[in-house]
């Protein structure tokens, strides 16, 4: 009976996640759930009812807890959390923003001071928005990234800012672009006195919070201008498959010492840091570039969904 009891609430917790977080109807969640619509009526009532969600969804759920579990065994995680999902990308990148947030937040809320160094991307940026608003004078935010896109305007998709805004916390920005004109201008640049400081203090972070993306014909980095074509298919001819903060790597998580990572001005990556390090990101475009993170020990924390999830611990 009991175990009826939890798998019950399981579903209700499942059909409450659906409704109130991914924006299903009751028509949908029939669908995805193989019940019929009074049987999904009564599952959102019963996790209302049951005080299974309030804003956040409050029910662990066991498929979820079990996959985290796994990839926390499989590359020896420091963190790792996992989101519920439906097949949607739209509802996986948005349960995995959900948890991102929420994953934030919870640092932000002790009253020890900290330092977070961050990253920058679509996902960072839908994470942070999650956040809601808080004053942290305590805390200290840094970017690990450069905050000036090519063509010199502020990057749209920084991070540092807009929590900074929603926290109050104190802040420093990267304020260079990603990528320089040559080696020598990076070696320079980041001599400078205020830069040397910013990058102490990224590298003295209690937590870093990244995105990732994927180097190939839709790599990120290609479409919004940062790379070259030429800069991207030379990459890509000497293994580059995934990049972290600007750094690219191949697939077994090795730093190319070549192209775009003799220019890169970010903070470099730590592989093997027994400092917290989480990458945030899912979808079937991250599953190369994460493996290859997490193998390499580029990172030691994860935040990502189901389907994400279950492709990292496919061989």
């Amino acid at each position: 009976m009991a175990d009826n009891d939890s798998n019950r609430l399981e579903d209700a917790a499942r059909a409450g996640w659906l409704y109130y977080i991914a924006g299903r109807t009751q028509d949908d969640i029939a669908q995805i759930l193989n019940i019929s619509r009074p049987a999904a009526q009564r599952l959102v009532s019963l996790c209302r009812s049951e005080g299974l969600i309030s804003f956040r969804m409050n029910h662990p759920i066991s498929a979820c807890m079990d996959l985290a579990a796994r990839l926390r065994d499989r590359f020896e995680l420091l963190h790792c959390d996992v989101a519920p999902s439906d097949g949607s990308p739209e509802t996986g990148a948005a349960g995995v923003a959900a948890l991102g947030g929420v994953l934030i937040e919870r640092w932000l809320r002790s009253r020890k001071s900290l330092v977070m160094a961050l990253g920058t991307g679509r996902s960072m940026r839908a994470s942070i928005e999650r956040v809601p608003s808080m004053s942290c004078p305590l805390h200290r935010l840094v970017s690990l990234v450069g905050t000036i896109s090519p063509d010199g305007s502020a990057s749209p998709f920084d991070t540092l800012v807009k929590l900074a805004e929603i926290t109050k916390a104190q802040h420093f920005p990267m304020p260079l672009p990603l990528y320089v004109s040559s080696p020598e201008e990076r070696a320079q640049l980041i001599e400078i006195e205020s830069i040397r400081r910013i990058r102490a203090i990224a590298g003295e972070a209690d937590l870093w919070v990244m995105g990732i993306s994927q180097i190939g014909e839709d790599a990120v980095l290609y479409r919004d201008g940062f790379m070259t074509r030429g800069e991207l298919l030379e990459m890509v001819r000497h293994g580059a498959v995934g990049e972290v903060t600007g750094w690219v790597f191949d697939a077994e998580g090795r730093f190319l010492d070549r192209g775009t990572n003799l220019r890169v001005t970010s903070v470099p990556p730590e592989p093997g840091s027994a400092r917290l390090r989480i990458c945030i990101g899912q979808g079937p475009a991250k599953v190369a570039p994460l493996r290859a993170a997490l193998s390499g020990t580029i990172v030691n924390g994860l935040v990502t969904d189901e389907d994400t999830a279950r492709a990292l611990l496919t061989d």
